[in-house]
Order: C-alpha cells, then sequence, then structure tokens
C-alpha cells in the first residue's frame, strides 16, 4: 500500500510506502521524489507525526537535492560520465544511437527510449564485468538482471544472483567496474566485514575512489526523469 503525505512546511508531498520488511520509519530524498517508507501496519497519523519530527531535516535536504530533469529532445544526459546532447532522430519511434557527443532519439516517448538505451549499454558493460570479478574469485554467478533501483546500486542474494541499478551507465565505466568488484566479492563475503574490503580490493585497486564518486555524484544520476511528469 502507497499514499502521499502534503505537509505545509515545508511545502513538499511526501510518498508513502508500505513495506511489510519495515520495522521502523524511514525517510529518504532520491531524484528530488521524498519517499517516506513506513512499516505495514503503521498508522498514517504515526507517519505524519514522524514527517513533522524530520521537517527541518527535510528542508535542508531538499534545499541541497540536485534539480530534477526530464528526458527529452535538446536536454543533456551523461554517458559513460560524458554528456551527450539528445538529439532528435526525425522519427516517432526506435531505439537511441550514440553518435559522437550526440544520443540520438525518438521524439515520442523519448525518455522511454533513452531509459531501454541505458539499460542495454548497463548489461552490456557491467555483466560482462561482474563475470570477469567472479571468476576472478572462483565463483559462479547466477541470474543478472537490472533495474532501476534507488536506495542501492547492486545487490547479491545467497543464490549468486546480481541486480545493478542500470542508471550506472550514466557513470564513469571505472566507477561501473567498482560497483561489479563489490557485488562478485559478496559471492564470497556476504557482509562489509575487513575481509570483503579486501576482496574487493584485489579486484579493483582504486575502489576508494570510485566509491567516493558515487557518494559525491551518485544523487545526480537520480535525478533524471525518464517518464513524463503529470
Amino acid at each position: 500500500m502507497s499514499g502521499v503525505i502534503r505537509l505545509d512546511d515545508p511545502a513538499v508531498s511526501v510518498r508513502l510506502c508500505r513495506s511489510a520488511r519495515a520495522r521502523r520509519f524511514t525517510l529518504s530524498l532520491r531524484g528530488g521524489e521524498a519517499r517516506l517508507t513506513a512499516p505495514a501496519h503503521a498508522r498514517d497519523a504515526e507517519a505524519r507525526m514522524f514527517l513533522l519530527r524530520q521537517s527541518d531535516w527535510l528542508r535542508d535536504a531538499l534545499a541541497r537535492a540536485p534539480l530534477a530533469q526530464d528526458v527529452r529532445i535538446g536536454a543533456q544526459i551523461p554517458i559513460d560520465g560524458v554528456m551527450v546532447g539528445i538529439r532528435d532522430s526525425g522519427r516517432a519511434r526506435g531505439p537511441c544511437i550514440l553518435r559522437g557527443d550526440a544520443l540520438i532519439a525518438p521524439a515520442a516517448a523519448t525518455g522511454a527510449a533513452v531509459a531501454a538505451f541505458l539499460r542495454g549499454r548497463a548489461a552490456a558493460n557491467l555483466a560482462p564485468a561482474a563475470q570477469r570479478a567472479a571468476a576472478a574469485l572462483g565463483r559462479p554467478v547466477g541470474r543478472i538482471s537490472f533495474r532501476d533501483t534507488r536506495s542501492r546500486w547492486g545487490s547479491c542474494t545467497s543464490r549468486g544472483d546480481l541486480a545493478f541499478s542500470w542508471r550506472l551507465a550514466m557513470a564513469p565505466p571505472p566507477v561501473r567496474d567498482y560497483v561489479a568488484a563489490h557485488e562478485a566479492a559478496h559471492l564470497v563475503e556476504m557482509n562489509h566485514a575487513p575481509a570483503f574490503w579486501r576482496l574487493v580490493e584485489r579486484l579493483a585497486p582504486d575502489y576508494r575512489a570510485q566509491r567516493a564518486w558515487l557518494r559525491a555524484e551518485g544523487a545526480q544520476l537520480h535525478r533524471y526523469r525518464f517518464k513524463p511528469q503529470a
């Protein structure tokens, strides 16, 4: 179940998401959207009181948040960490084509076409990188999937299935390789203990710089909106 809670101070709409796995209220801001995750049986009044207590934090976070950018003809978007302009292909439909410093896209459903392009690019780069990292550790990989996740860049299950955010196609290649190495290391160590980070460093010796990039710039990748806003 989900809904929207509107606050007058700050003037903002907060998306309320209920989760059976949530044990407490969690407030986050991604891509300019405020989201409150609540336990499944929490009352709306409890959610509102939590938001009122967090209003100062939310006001400050909104002031620092990157401005949302609709993905459309004429806009710019990063691919492999390099900004490119989105140009009209002259076709209503069809796939996107990267040509130099321009992404040629259809005029209709531009956002959906660009999202499909990024998803395909992420799969073409991240899947092989994850396979290489897993092979270096002598571990098999299960299914590899790509999603538009907000809370994490990648994940690894106990079955060896890996999942990645396709928005990583917008990040510099070394950052993508770090995330692939990070999740591959979880095939051996399902934690973040020192032994885990030694594996990550073995796979990606410069991982600290890439991790720092994600912390500093990762929010920028979530500001791009691929669906028209109502």
